[in-house]
Formats: C-alpha cells, structure tokens, sequence
C-alpha cells in the first residue's frame, strides 16, 4: 500500500509485529486447551472463534464508532473539521478517512479502521468546543498517523482477542459442561480450570496491549508534530485537554473510559494505578518529548 509522509516508525512496526504474534500464539493455545477440554463442544468454539474474529476484522470499526457515539458528518455540518482533516491528508499524501462527531463533552478523539481507505477520524463536541485551529490540527494528526501507520487496526483486533477469550469460554462452558453432566467426576475441574485459563488470557493480552498502546501514543504524537512542523500546538492541547479533564464529572469519564485505548488522551489518568496498567504514557512524558522535537526542529 502506498506510503505517506508520516514519519515512518521501526520500532513501533517491530512492537505491533510482536505483538500480534504473541496474542495470535496465545490464542492458538487457548483455542487448543478448550478444544481438549470440552470435545463434545468443540464445533461451536470453532464456530465462535472463527465467526466472532472476522466479524470483528470486517466490522470492527463500525462496532467502535457506535459504541463512541461517534455520527458522520459532511463538509457542510462540520467546516472547520473537514477543513482541518483535509489539509493534513494533502499535507501527509494519505486517502481522507470519514469524518465524525461525538455528541459528549469530554474533549478528545480517536480513529478506528482496518486500513487507511476504511479508516473515520472523530471528535468530540467537546474537543471541537474548547480547541484553538492549531491545536486542532496537531490532534487530528495524531489521530491521522494511526490510520496511516496501522496501529488502530492492530489496537482493535488484539484488544478484542481478551474479550473474545471470554466469550468463548462462556460457549465453551454452555455447550460442554451441559453434554458432559453433573455426575461426571469431571465437571468440577472443568469449571475451576477454563475460566482460570481464561483469566489468564485475557490478563496476558491485557498486558501486551496496554505496552503497546503507551509507545504507539508517544510514535503518534513523534509523527504529528514532524509533519505539521508545529510541537507547540500539540502540547498545548494535550495541557489543556488534561487540564479540562479535571472539570469533567466523573460519571461522564467513567463512560468513556473503557475506550481509553482507543483515545487522543485518556478520560480517567489512573495516576494511582501503577503505570504498567496504564493505556498512555504520562502527560509529563510527552510532553518532554515534544520539547526535545521543538529543539530539534530550532523552534525551542
């Protein structure tokens, strides 16, 4: 696929490439432990791997933005947006994704896709309300070298695979357990040992993905500044983005949170969580890194 004037990023394409083998090895080993387990039930674990993972390959974006709130929206009901959207995709020789807006009051963004031609960039209300042009920009770029450097895609399939190993086991269990019954002097073990496996899945991917996602912000935020030649823009919206967060109620950031992954900055900071469990590096850490690139560039 034709390349963009994103900074290209080696070590995030190692990461994303590791990534995705560890998480695919470890389902492979998970869909194999339960196709042991529970052999009369093997057909429908197939069946709901299979069918769930592509469902979420194909569909996946359109699963995110609805969950988001996220509407499309045309160059007539959101200008300035379009505008901003379409002079970083000229200026990054990149195909426009669709465009959207969340009615919520949390200012941020995200970007979801499994490739650059079926990609939707989207702000909230929120973001659009409290940002200057500039500042704008350097978000949307942010959210621009996702699609362009496919981390969104890699986000979303290996953040599914946990919760898919879940799902699974709850088939697994339904189908299973009822063919296998009570009398059988396996049951007990069954039902201690697959969620046990499961917990260990989803802590694993878990894990994996929250690593990745803290150096793909960090890659996000390297590429958009280099591309706008602006660093200064982007950490004045990351400040005031932090700075506002702390004005939104906690109940509307608890909402947003799970898709903390997934966004420009997170809803909840977790500073008190250890940062190993954390879906972003500190603001103090990109900041920092915005200022070694403003040096770099003479704008300092």
């Amino acid at each position: 696929m034709q390349s963009t004037r994103f900074a290209p990023d080696r070590g995030l394409t190692t990461r994303m490439a590791g990534t995705m083998f560890l998480i695919g090895l470890l389902y492979v080993v998970f869909v194999g432990v339960l196709v042991a387990l529970l052999r009369g039930a093997w057909p429908l674990i197939l069946l709901v791997a299979g069918g769930m993972f592509v469902a979420q390959f194909w569909f996946g974006d359109r699963i995110a933005a609805f969950a988001m709130g996220a509407r499309e929206v045309t160059p007539e009901q959101a200008p300035e947006l379009h505008g901003a959207v379409d002079r970083l995709c000229a200026l990054a020789d990149m195909p426009k994704p669709r465009v959207a807006v969340a009615d919520s009051d949390v200012p941020n963004a995200f970007a979801t896709g499994r490739d650059r031609r079926n990609a939707l960039v989207c702000a909230t209300t929120g973001l659009l309300r409290r940002l200057e042009p500039e500042e704008l920009e350097g978000v949307l770029a942010h959210e621009l070298s996702h699609v362009a450097h496919r981390d969104v895609a890699v986000m979303t399939v290996a953040s599914f695979l946990g919760v898919l190993a879940g799902i699974m086991t709850r088939a697994g269990l339904w189908g299973g357990l009822r063919r296998v019954g009570d009398r059988d002097s396996n049951t007990a073990v069954l039902v201690v040992l697959i969620p046990l496996v499961s917990a260990l899945v989803y802590a694993i991917s878990f894990l994996l993905t929250r690593m990745l996602s803290r150096y793909r912000e960090l890659s996000a935020d390297r590429a958009a500044a280099l591309l706008t030649g602006r660093p200064s823009a982007l950490a004045s919206a990351l400040t005031k983005i932090s700075g506002e967060m702390a004005r939104i109620p906690t109940r509307d950031l608890r909402q947003a949170e799970p898709f903390n992954a997934f966004y420009f900055a997170p809803a909840l900071s977790g500073e008190g969580l250890n940062r190993l469990l954390s879906s972003h590096p500190t603001l103090e850490q990109r900041l920092d890194q915005l200022g070694r690139i403003s040096a770099r560039l003479g704008l300092a």
